[in-house]
């Protein structure tokens, strides 16, 4: 199952079985991958913490485990990437279709896209593989980059 976001996931932004409890924390993680290897700026993750709280990102799915796609602003970003991040336990974002109602998320995709147009694409990417239940399944498993690279390229 190839498919573009492959190419925007940096192997050193992805983090598999974290032991983030919270939304905040493991955004903030996530962020400092992406800004250590130079793809946003020190403004980066104080941006997406805001705009979670006023624009969330949870989406809801008809599994256990729901996903998130935190993301903000182009002027926070130099270029563009992804960082992807797994949980040992799911942490609570909110639903971005119904903000009120709390999901338990164990799949986090943290979008770093410098161009309004592209934000779409990526997100619409991101759909696709996470409405695919084997890779979603496997990407909860991963071990490895190895693994993450074998479902999704």
């Amino acid at each position: 199952m190839s498919n573009g976001l492959i190419q925007l996931l940096d192997p050193e932004a992805v983090v598999l079985g974290s032991d983030a409890s919270t939304n905040e924390e493991i955004i903030r993680i996530l962020a400092a991958r992406l800004e250590a290897l130079g793809y946003v700026k020190s403004s980066y993750a104080d941006a997406v913490v805001r705009r979670e709280m006023t624009i969330p990102s949870g989406l809801p799915l008809e599994r256990a485990d729901n996903v998130a796609v935190p993301h903000t602003d182009p002027e926070h970003v130099l270029k563009p990437g992804v960082a992807m991040g797994t949980l040992k336990r799911p942490v609570t974002f909110a639903n971005m279709e119904d903000p009120d109602e709390k999901l338990p998320v164990g799949l986090v995709f943290l979008l770093a896209i410098n161009d309004k147009d592209k934000q779409i694409d990526t997100l619409q990417t991101v759909m696709v593989t996470i409405q695919n239940p084997a890779a979603l399944d496997g990407l909860r498993t991963a071990r490895t980059f190895d693994d993450v690279r074998a479902i999704l390229g």
